[in-house]
């Protein structure tokens, strides 16, 4: 698999804006409304193997939100979130209009402040969001982002790939019995404010272990398609068998598993099902928040003492004499070599550890100066993932 170039899992922000979102006039009525999201789809770009460039459409993504405009005015807005908490509600869905349950005032981002997919991360976290309308200068809609939508076009193989699941899942998963009813998986969502219900069953030795999932885009299928949600239980209706990941696990497997199944969340399970938690797609997106870089490159600096470790010990076995690679004077030959001498190794360690401290002092200066220029971010950023190349290719070799 090729390496990401720098910041070529950083496009520009333009490229994660879907123009043709779902709207509907406040009138309509909220059975209408989520019969729109539960049946839409949108065409997104989707993150292969191949990094060199933006895969077609191959993906169907169903659209998770719908918003509420009159003429060119935008009112409010509706999410797959909102549609669970009213379901859990009991809001008669034919008496009641979309302007009455919609969430307005509206976070938005003005189309002259669209700068780079960095500004809608920082407006994602600040306002603890996953839909960000685009306005022109008259606050006519332009378009919507989402976290889905970012996670899409990003590419982001090398960061991903040096850290783990257990990084950042949460093991506050809520649970619920076979028995449950999806009325009673809505309350829950509701009250922990969470996208799922993990759907776990008693084994033998008395283990709640996990056999199904139910998520928030699920109750809104259910609601478009009427079923009774008094009665209908979780056994009927979820999502199985689950796919488990482990906390061992990189997130890059994580993603790679979420585009495979084509959903948004995947449980961790570890100590024979006793341990339980949840990775999500905006699980994935913390990694590019400059905080959680320093994790990525404690990560690379501890797995590079070990492997120096490894390598200068007597064990440590050697490469046949005809499977040398021939001498470079380019750097490249420093991270090629495959039986470093005790000096070779003391001065690929003042390399690489050289390296890892320009990084962390790049990161270090983004936290304390939030208000720096966008090209300077990208400057910034374009060194530290310099960094992680040089870094990876010496771990590889």
């Amino acid at each position: 698999m090729s390496l990401d170039t720098p910041l070529s899992w950083a496009p520009d922000l333009e490229k994660a804006i879907d123009r043709h979102p779902l709207t509907v006039p406040p009138t309509t009525s909220l059975a209408e409304a989520i019969a729109l999201i539960g049946q839409a789809h949108s065409h997104l770009c989707v993150l292969t193997d191949d990094l060199s460039y933006l895969a077609p459409p191959t993906e169907e993504v169903r659209a998770s939100c719908l918003l509420v405009v009159q003429g060119q005015e935008l009112l409010g807005i509706l999410t797959e979130r909102d549609v669970v908490r009213l379901t859990a509600q009991g809001i008669n869905l034919t008496e009641t209009t979309i302007a009455d349950v919609m969430v307005h005032p509206l976070i938005a981002l003005p189309q002259q402040s669209v700068q780079d997919i960095f500004a809608a991360l920082f407006l994602f976290r600040r306002y603890r969001i996953r839909h960000l309308p685009i306005v022109d200068d008259q606050g006519h809609l332009i378009g919507v982002i989402s976290h889905e939508s970012i996670r899409q076009i990003l590419r982001p193989a090398n960061l991903l790939r040096f850290r783990r699941v257990s990084d950042v899942m949460t093991t506050q998963v809520v649970q619920a019995s076979l028995t449950a009813t999806v009325l009673q998986l809505a309350q829950l969502m509701t009250e922990h404010r969470v996208s799922c219900v993990v759907i776990t069953q008693r084994d033998s030795e008395d283990n709640d272990c996990p056999v199904g999932i139910v998520t928030e885009r699920d109750i809104v299928q259910f609601q478009a398609v009427q079923i009774d949600l008094h009665k209908t239980k979780a056994q009927m209706v979820m999502s199985t068998p689950l796919f488990l990941l482990s906390p061992e696990d990189s997130l890059w497997t994580a993603h790679q598993e979420m585009q495979k199944r084509r959903v948004g969340r995947l449980v961790v399970s570890w100590n024979w099902g006793q341990g339980l938690g949840i990775v999500t797609q905006t699980s994935l997106l913390r990694v590019f928040d400059p905080m959680e870089m320093y994790g990525v490159i404690e990560n690379l600096q501890q797995t590079i003492q070990q492997l120096e470790s490894e390598r200068s010990s007597p064990s440590y076995p050697s490469a046949p004499h005809d499977s040398l690679p021939p001498q470079s004077s380019s750097t490249d030959s420093l991270l090629q070599r495959t039986t470093p001498s005790h000096n070779e190794i003391a001065g690929d360690r003042k390399f690489l550890f050289t390296l890892i401290d320009n990084a962390y002092k790049n990161v270090k200066y983004m936290l304390a100066n939030l208000g720096i220029s966008v090209e300077q971010r990208r400057s910034l950023l374009q060194s530290v993932l310099w960094t992680i190349e040089q870094l990876n290719r010496e771990i590889s070799s």
